[in-house]
């Protein structure tokens, strides 16, 4: 999303005083990710918010709210257990035709490189080798696909679910199959920010108080009806000092991406084409900013977007669309909004100038 090249001393200045920021790590599949990191649609993803039967091979839509009990026995057969080098994760069948759905992380090594193959564990027991089809890094989203079809495909709901709903976690928690955690929805709309490992941050996150643990990632998050509201991503581990806190990727996310990663084997995203930073009182100080809420930009991509449109290393931006722009995770969550091509209007601080923009965004694609 932000490629880039040092042009300047005053860049390197910038880089040298913004604050890096990092969140904590998570072990098991691909550990190391961040926070805690613990991974649907078309078939049988939802519209207008609410589960749809999809094609065949996908369970039934349920007449009303299911008791946790329920909720499981209608969700279970679509969960797996995955088995890579690194270690364990969890994945959601997603079509019949053995398709399923997990966190990049789970299929990926320590440099981010996808593994070539896996194996799939289905929830009778039986098991299979997949293969990687593609992985979406700046979503954490990934399609595999198992050796083996007429598989029970879950219902996705890519409504936005409420605050206070019920949330039912299912997964492979430190290897313990088939493992059953519930809690509620405990905010909507978070973000996590940028750290070494997730160079985009992550965006528009469900929280949750179920509890989620390493080998979760990329297992089911069900609603009340039975239908996956999204992917176990990531936790704050007790040592941050927080407490029944964990995040998921939501079904409209996970639908979207996994859709165009099974048509083209890659996703696109909007791109500014500049390196952003948090402002810090120092630098605010440094450059004489009149604002101190904002996205520093740090760096620019020669010729790309932000360069074309004038933005320099050392403006903060504050508004991107009409999106009031308080720190890093907000201009990482309004490109994710846009589309590759969009026209998009910036206001940005220079100094004591308010200066304003307009950027074409380009594209940018995580591939297998």
């Amino acid at each position: 999303m932000f490629g880039f090249r040092f042009r300047n001393g005053q860049a390197a200045a910038l880089l040298a005083a913004a604050v890096l920021l990092t969140v904590p790590g998570c072990t098991g599949p691909g550990a190391g990710q961040a926070p805690a990191t613990s991974g649907p649609a078309s078939g049988g993803g939802s519209s207008a918010g609410t589960a749809s039967p999809g094609p065949p091979g996908v369970l039934p839509v349920p007449a009303a709210n299911l008791s946790i009990p329920q909720v499981v026995k209608e969700v279970e057969p679509s969960v797996v257990t995955i088995t890579t080098q690194a270690g364990i994760g969890s994945g959601v069948i997603y079509r019949g035709d053995g398709s399923i759905v997990t966190d990049a992380h789970v299929v990926e090594d320590q440099q981010r490189q996808p593994f070539k193959s896996v194996r799939v564990q289905l929830a009778d027991g039986t098991q299979t080798n997949a293969s990687v089809i593609a992985v979406d890094d700046p979503t954490d989203v990934a399609v595999i696909k198992a050796d083996r079809s007429g598989l029970p495909a879950a219902r996705f709901s890519t409504a936005t679910p409420e605050v206070g709903a019920l949330t039912v976690v299912i997964g492979t928690p430190l290897g313990l199959e088939e493992t059953v955690t519930s809690g509620i929805v405990s905010g909507l709309h978070r973000n996590m920010p940028p750290s070494r490992e997730q160079p985009q941050g992550a965006l528009d996150l469900i929280q949750t108080d179920a509890p989620i643990s390493p080998g979760n990632s990329g297992g089911a998050v069900a609603d009340a009806t039975g239908a996956v509201i999204g992917l176990s991503e990531a936790y704050l581990p007790p040592s941050s000092g927080a407490v029944a806190i964990g995040f998921v990727t939501p079904s409209a996310t996970v639908t979207n991406v996994a859709d165009q990663l099974l048509k083209n084997g890659k996703a696109s995203h909007a791109v500014l084409g500049l390196v952003p930073a948090d402002l810090s009182p120092e630098i605010v100080k440094r450059f004489n900013l009149a604002t101190t809420t904002g996205a520093l930009v740090i760096q620019v991509s020669p010729a790309g977007p932000a360069d074309k449109a004038g933005i320099r290393a050392g403006d903060a931006i504050t508004s991107v669309a009409g999106q009031k722009i308080t720190q890093v995770t907000d201009l990482l969550a309004a490109l994710r909004k846009a589309q590759p091509g969009q026209q998009v209007d910036l206001t940005a601080r220079r100094g004591t100038d308010t200066k304003t923009f307009t950027a074409t965004l380009a594209n940018t694609s995580g591939t297998g």
